[in-house]
């Protein structure tokens, strides 16, 4: 594992099998809501990541591996013709840019509606059983439905659409692939025992939760070798109403199942976009020691604290998200310690350029 000895390594080169980062600044996943009619990353999009590639790695927004995958408007996905091509307008110009990009595979289970399900269909889950929330829909903000439990005939399904979704990814021109494991979507939804209340192969004890994660992403080793294989995980958020009765065993074990078989374990550290500490007793990091790969850390990281963790040997890559919408060069900002642009919240989600090209630079 490799070991970070002084504060210069966020802005040195990271390699890993024959993954080469220029430094160890990784952009974490953002959704936009930008994408074009059939879900088609545009030209925005194009700018959008040109702009950041001097990040070491970026890490696309959420992208659906299929249509019953979709729980927000406007988000990209990986399943078409049309949307490969899309993506591959956006890997061309990062990579003229000098910068590395993964694609996020993403299946939202029941974080969506049947506005935005193919023929108007009820999402689907581990259980059925209604998350507390809303969906981002054409009609705006709408109460989430109690979602229809997926048999066990469907669940091979689900992961021959990542494997696709992964073939897919290679097509348009990718470095590599992150899992969406984390924050309440699907795959969450069937490691937390508060979503995930089956009877069969896939619910009750702990390597049956983790089952289809497993699965899924040895499916996606079939098409990735391992440095290009990422995971992303959320074990102390309660974001999306999730929440599990006992999260260190579980997310030990299910790091203790990756390490090795995965380069890079993406851990949000505490609850999703909010603190650290959790109040539950247990350290943000905890994975961290049962993970033999790249540690990928993310949650709250200020320049001061990727440094110091980085030189402590705590992670080897720190990502940052939000810091990264209003700053496209934001590993020069962090090199010369220089303020950072504000962040206009109002322009997060949909709209046009404005909060998403036209940020300025030093």
């Amino acid at each position: 594992m490799p070991t970070q000895t002084t504060p210069a390594d966020l802005f040195e080169p990271f390699t890993s099998g024959d993954l080469k980062l220029a430094n160890r600044i990784v952009m974490a996943p953002l959704t936009r809501s930008r994408a074009l009619a059939g879900d088609i990353p545009g030209p925005l999009t194009v700018e959008y990541y040109r702009q950041r590639a001097s990040a070491g790695l970026l890490i696309s927004e959420a992208s659906q591996v299929s249509p019953q995958g979709k729980g927000y408007i406007q988000t990209p996905g990986i399943y078409s013709a049309g949307q490969i091509a899309g993506w591959r307008q956006v890997t061309d110009a990062v990579h003229a840019a000098g910068g590395k990009i993964f694609i996020q595979l993403w299946h939202v289970g029941r974080i969506s509606h049947p506005d935005l399900q193919p023929d108007g269909a009820l999402p689907v889950a581990p259980s059925a059983i209604k998350a507390e929330g809303t969906a981002f829909t054409g009609k705006g903000m709408v109460a989430l439905e109690t979602p229809r439990a997926l048999e066990l005939a469907e669940l091979p399904g689900i992961v021959a659409d990542y494997r696709r979704a992964a073939e897919n990814a290679r097509a348009a021109g990718f470095d590599g692939v992150e899992i969406h494991a984390a924050n309440g979507y699907l795959l969450d939804q069937f490691l937390r025992d508060k979503s995930n209340q089956r009877s069969d192969a896939y619910g009750g004890g702990i390597e049956n939760r983790a089952r289809l994660l497993l699965e899924v992403t040895d499916a996606v080793l079939e098409v990735w070798a391992k440095e290009r294989v990422a995971v992303r995980l959320s074990p102390l958020s309660t974001f999306n109403d999730i929440d599990d009765s006992d999260p260190v065993p579980l997310f030990t074990y299910v790091a203790q199942q990756l390490s090795g078989r995965i380069g890079i374990l993406h851990a949000i550290e505490g609850a999703t976009g909010g603190p650290r500490d959790t109040g539950r007793g247990i350290a943000p990091d905890f994975l961290r020691a049962h993970f033999a790969g790249t540690y990928l850390a993310n949650n709250g990281y200020t320049r001061e604290l990727a440094i110091d963790t980085l030189a402590a040997g705590r992670a080897e890559l720190i990502a940052f998200g939000r810091p990264f919408i209003a700053n496209p060069d934001l590993v020069e900002r962090l090199r010369r310690n220089a303020p950072l642009n504000e962040l206009d919240a109002s322009t997060l989600y949909g709209g046009d350029e404005h909060g998403y090209t036209d940020y300025p630079t030093l």
